[in-house]
């Protein structure tokens, strides 16, 4: 129902909203007071800062950003950068957990989050003027790939950014948070050969990126550890998605039809990878146990469900987030590196 007053003529007219000068007199304090709340509570005693909460729900006040952001002189939002194409956003799980939890890390600070794509190199000159402009406060950087030119550009912008896994070739000069991607491989892989497992292929990701070289890595030192030789046919690279996994589990197959266990650097392309087995005629876990790497919606809707090594998905986005907030608020960069855990179930 629209909330009207009428005017000297007898008509109805709309009610204006409430402005911070009626919060401020309905709390009893200054109108310097009720900023404050909003942009934080520093330096309020609580007895003004309850009055001036319940002041903003008796009047429904809802903040105008656009004239806070001329007097803080911030934008008031904060972008989810995505450097990959949209067809990877909306295939891989892992982006909208992400998203989601980042969203919900931002609204306990009434901060929105803006989405941005920038897969290509149209994308990232349609966005760069929008960034360098610092239309948003800060960037959730998202796949990092080595060499990503959308580093570079941000730092050439000044703005505060926070990166979701190692930048590869830049340790030290950026801020990122990161799953121990080295050591949740050597779990995995050290969990098939307690089960009885010799021969062990691996599909790997990207190596361009830091998830597919670590893992890649742990996957060696586990073997190394256990007295096996590294083998090059016993290894197929992938980029993430479910058709590359189904691809790579057929090569492998090919190449080493003996091997009896297969770590695959992510739940999608072990999806894939369990496709091409059972289209193989063998069996999961009897003939070929399968190990992943994520924990995504993807390895409970599998048959057999999907073990795997459980990324802290909420920890990783709670941290960026305070990362980021940090930075805007003028503290310097830092890096966090969270520890996974395995999680057994059927597959192997």
């Amino acid at each position: 129902m629209t909330d009207t007053a009428p005017d000297r003529s007898g008509r109805a007219r709309t009610k204006r909203p409430p402005t911070i000068h009626d919060v401020a007199a309905h709390a009893g304090v200054s109108r310097g007071t009720v900023s404050r709340v909003l942009q934080g509570g520093r330096n309020v005693s609580p007895a003004a800062q309850e009055a001036v909460n319940a002041a903003i729900r008796k009047l429904d006040y809802v903040v105008n950003r656009a004239a806070r952001s001329l007097v803080t002189q911030r934008a008031g939002s904060v972008a989810f950068l995505l450097s990959e194409t949209q067809d990877v956003f909306f295939e891989d799980p892992n982006f909208t957990t992400l998203l989601r939890s980042c969203t919900a890390a931002l609204a306990d600070h009434d901060i929105p989050l803006v989405l941005i794509t920038a897969g290509t190199e149209a994308e990232r000159r349609r966005i760069a003027p929008y960034l360098s402009a610092h239309h948003v406060d800060g960037v959730l950087l998202f796949s990092s790939h080595r060499g990503n030119p959308m580093i570079e550009h941000l730092q050439r912008a000044g703005l505060p950014f926070v990166c979701c896994g190692k930048p590869l070739g830049r340790h030290g000069a950026v801020s990122y948070v990161a799953a121990d991607d080295r050591e949740g491989a050597r779990t995995m892989v050290r969990y098939l050969f307690e089960s009885g497992r010799r021969r062990i292929a691996t599909i790997a990701g990207p190596q361009d990126t830091p998830g597919g070289l670590e893992r890649l890595l742990g996957y060696r030192e586990m073997l190394s550890e256990h007295g096996v030789r590294f083998a090059k046919r016993l290894v197929a690279i992938g980029d993430y998605s479910r058709a590359s996994g189904e691809a790579c589990m057929r090569q492998l197959l090919a190449q080493e039809p003996d091997l009896d266990a297969v770590f695959v650097a992510s739940d999608l392309m072990a999806e894939g990878a369990m496709s091409a087995i059972e289209r193989a005629g063998l069996r999961i876990p009897d003939d070929v146990a399968v190990g992943g790497f994520d924990d995504s919606p993807v390895a409970t809707g599998l048959d057999p469900q999907l073990t795997t090594i459980r990324q802290p998905w909420d920890r990783i986005s709670e941290t960026m987030v305070r990362q980021l907030l940090a930075q805007i608020d003028g503290e310097g960069l830092a890096t966090v590196i969270l520890p996974t855990e395995l999680v057994i179930r059927a597959s192997a």
